[in-house]
């Protein structure tokens, strides 16, 4: 519809998103926001010199999986196994999810990971987790888990399970921990894009970026209901604490 009504430039969120567009058009200027490995997807031909009608923000560097699993053993030491809670439908994650097993071995703690693609699969993974001593979970960003957040959230919660989260949302609603990218930061650089292809700029004269800004949050009421006291050193690393 927006290809049709002569948009002048769209900006879309994510790779669902960009693919959609890029099914319609390959000539409407397109900033993207929340993109992973575009390059590597075949979206853009490389991240300087996008060519093109495309540009925009990239997604998580996949080195971040190494720091939520750090966050997390630093909330709660006694933790030795943790599940990621993962689409494999996602392809983009794959990367993501290699980065975090790395990161475990060195620190000699087990990975295990739950393919889930619906409600009742995120339920019995997280249940599963539950029964192995020394248990926590990560998130692995991806829209089924933000939609289904409510029930992850309680679960994690009800069995007593630390858990890392990749966006706010989740600890707004509950979620012990999150650490992700702040996302009023990246619409303003996507609107300032926006803004500089409406005056004239091509978009394959636009590099793509990579997210700088994150956000570290922590729940203390959620903290508290599972009996952990955070470390005054990570308390005095976030950038907003839920009471």
């Amino acid at each position: 519809m927006l290809v049709a009504e002569g948009a002048d430039v769209i900006v879309a969120m994510g790779t669902p998103g960009l693919k959609a567009v890029q099914q319609h058009t390959r000539t409407l200027p397109v900033v993207f926001t929340m993109v992973a490995d575009p390059v590597g997807q075949g979206l853009i031909d490389n991240l300087a010199h996008p060519g093109g009608h495309a540009t925009g923000f990239t997604n998580f560097e996949f080195s971040i999986g190494g720091k939520w699993l750090e966050l997390l053993r630093e909330l709660d030491p006694r933790i030795t196994r943790v599940t990621l809670i993962n689409n494999p439908l996602n392809a983009a994650n794959h990367p993501l999810v290699e980065a975090i097993t790395r990161s475990a071995r060195s620190i000699r703690t087990e990975v295990d990971v739950a393919s889930v693609r619906n409600a009742a699969e995120i339920e019995t993974a997280i249940a599963v987790a539950a029964q192995r001593p020394g248990g926590g979970l990560i998130i692995v960003p991806d829209s089924l888990p933000v939609v289904h957040r409510a029930l992850i959230v309680g679960l994690a919660e009800q069995l007593r399970l630390p858990t890392m989260y990749p966006f706010r949302v989740f600890t707004v609603n509950g979620g012990l921990i999150s650490y992700g990218l702040d996302f009023a930061d990246i619409y303003r650089q996507a609107a300032n894009y926006a803004d500089r292809i409406l005056r004239g700029t091509k978009p394959s004269a636009l590099p793509v970026q990579a997210p700088t800004k994150f956000e570290l949050i922590i729940n203390l009421k959620t903290a508290k209901e599972l009996g952990l006291e955070i470390p005054p050193t990570l308390l005095a690393r976030a950038d907003e604490v839920i009471e």
